[in-house]
């Protein structure tokens, strides 16, 4: 049983809730209690000792305190699940508000089978809440349209995406950054979904573009460019070897992306997946097919963890 020392420096660090400390504080005195003399024993009703009162107080105290002083009581109130954290005013769509506070990113937009009128709407609600907006999949008459009804909104095409900076200004410059690889201009699109994503998510990113395995004197050429990086992003279709290569001959985070480019036996970018997931080299983790917005993502979570860190 613990004592009641560790219980309350277990409320103050927000690694026990109250009502458990005073479910523990509890059950160890009501074990040792015996009812004081002259007072009959049906006094302690309902499970609550005579010391109830001081356990209550001293667990709401301790409750308190953790709730003021510690990071996770902060944070824990914040990111609290209250109707504020949700804006479904619009009725299509529910948005989540406090995403920024619970894993660094804003809510994204997934752009496909979505109409015009239902980005900008959600856009909109995005950016009164938030210092950027991303959304993917948008084609180019969806895009207009978004840009049109909204100021500030930049389109990029080849990766079908579109963002919004409340400084509107670039990324800042840095000396770590993620490089974003693909095997051959056919896989641009994939790889620029890829980049866009890690550049709204605050990432400097370097691209190393057509250096496929066909002709593979001319990735060694930028491999000094590619070592640097904090995280690799590597996209290729047909057999997907760029990404093996790439995983033994690097010592940070390759992310594979296979991409839909290939003949008929590639099976619309299978063989691509399963080459990746059965690549030799370690530090190899694989996304879906297409899917250069995970990547993108993943590789800004590496970048600016590992970032955070070395400024502590």
């Amino acid at each position: 049983m613990m004592n009641i020392d560790n219980i309350l420096k277990l409320v103050q660090s927000g690694d026990l809730d109250i009502a458990e400390a005073k479910r523990l504080l509890e059950e160890g005195l009501s074990g040792a209690h015996t009812a004081p003399a002259g007072r009959p024993e049906t006094i302690i009703q309902a499970g609550r000792t005579p010391e109830q009162p001081a356990i209550d107080r001293t667990v709401k105290d301790a409750g308190q305190k953790s709730a003021e002083e510690t990071p996770m009581r902060r944070k824990a109130s914040f990111l609290s699940l209250s109707e504020d954290a949700v804006d479904d005013s619009l009725g299509y769509a529910q948005l989540d508000l406090s995403r920024p506070a619970r894993t660094g990113f804003p809510e994204v937009i997934y752009g496909e089978s979505k109409s015009a009128e239902q980005i900008a709407a959600i856009f909109e609600r995005l950016a009164a809440h938030t210092d950027r907006v991303l959304a993917t999949r948008v084609d180019a008459d969806k895009a207009a349209y978004v840009m049109q009804r909204i100021p500030g909104v930049k389109h990029h095409p080849e990766a079908r995406a579109l963002t919004w900076l409340r400084s509107g200004e670039a990324v800042p410059d840095g000396d770590s950054y993620i490089a974003v690889v693909c095997a051959g201009t056919s896989d641009v699109p994939v790889a620029e979904e890829a980049a866009v994503t890690a550049e709204c998510l605050g990432s400097r990113v370097e691209r190393v573009y057509d250096v496929g395995v066909a002709g593979i004197h001319r990735l060694f050429r930028r491999l000094p460019v590619i070592r640097g990086a904090s995280a690799v992003v590597v996209v290729a279709g047909m057999e997907g070897a760029l990404a093996s290569v790439l995983g033994g001959l690097v010592s940070v985070p390759v992310i594979a992306v296979p991409t839909s480019v290939g003949y008929g036996a590639s099976f619309q970018g299978v063989a691509a997946l399963l080459s990746m997931l059965n690549a030799c080299a370690p530090g190899i983790s694989v996304v879906n097919i297409d899917n250069g917005f995970g990547a993108g993502y993943n590789a800004a979570l590496i970048h600016q963890n590992g970032t955070k860190r070395d400024e502590t």
